[in-house]
């Protein structure tokens, strides 16, 4: 008997064989293989919080320089961790960049209707965290961050309220992890720092 094939982002999608997704167009895995990568998600996890500590613990490294020269900002702290972030999120995506676009494409308002939002998305991540390296237009920069992560953090709650299972986009497909609270404290915190430099200006 053969095995059955599913999506990693629609697990309702079965079929005797490989193929495609019909919804997303991903290709089609072994459910056996989707187990395994189930058992895998706290390794997943524990990835994704080592990405994110070592963005952080770069940024305070810069704060802790500042302070030493009597010069340091929580806002410098903030937009050091903001350019890491967005160019690691943004580059990471551009790995996979097809990848991405059909993933994203499950949950977020904009990208559902328009799957071509997805490229822009991702090269809009990496603009910001250019943007924010080299203290380009802050006001404005920081405006699109808080309504960009807002935006994406609607259709997050959407799918989380519907208690569909699909598969975060956040790291494209170098990480697969579950849609969760950890995808949406992601969005939230960027909104978040985003507004506090806006609201709390140097």
């Amino acid at each position: 008997m053969n095995e059955m094939y599913t999506c990693p982002m629609h697990p309702e999608v079965r079929q005797d064989g490989p193929g495609k997704c019909p919804k997303c167009g991903m290709a089609l895995v072994k459910e056996s293989e989707l187990e395994l990568k189930k058992e895998g998600d706290d390794k997943e996890y524990g990835k994704l919080f080592t990405l994110i500590g070592m963005i952080a613990l770069a940024a305070a490294a810069t704060g802790l320089r500042d302070f030493v020269a009597g010069n340091f900002a929580w806002q410098e702290v903030m937009m050091n961790f903001m350019a890491g972030a967005f160019l690691v999120f943004g580059g990471v995506k551009m790995l996979d960049l097809k990848g991405f676009v059909e993933g994203y494409s499950t949950y977020d308002l904009l990208a559902m209707k328009i799957p071509a939002y997805g490229y822009v998305y991702a090269m809009m991540e990496v603009g910001l965290g250019l943007a924010y390296l080299i203290r380009f237009q802050l006001d404005i920069v920081n405006w699109v961050t808080l309504v960009l992560m807002l935006f994406s953090s609607l259709g997050v709650i959407r799918s989380m309220m519907k208690k569909q299972k699909i598969m975060c986009a956040c790291l494209g497909t170098f990480l697969k992890l579950p849609l969760s609270n950890v995808t949406l404290v992601e969005d939230l915190s960027m909104v978040v720092m985003a507004a506090a430099m806006l609201f709390f200006a140097f």
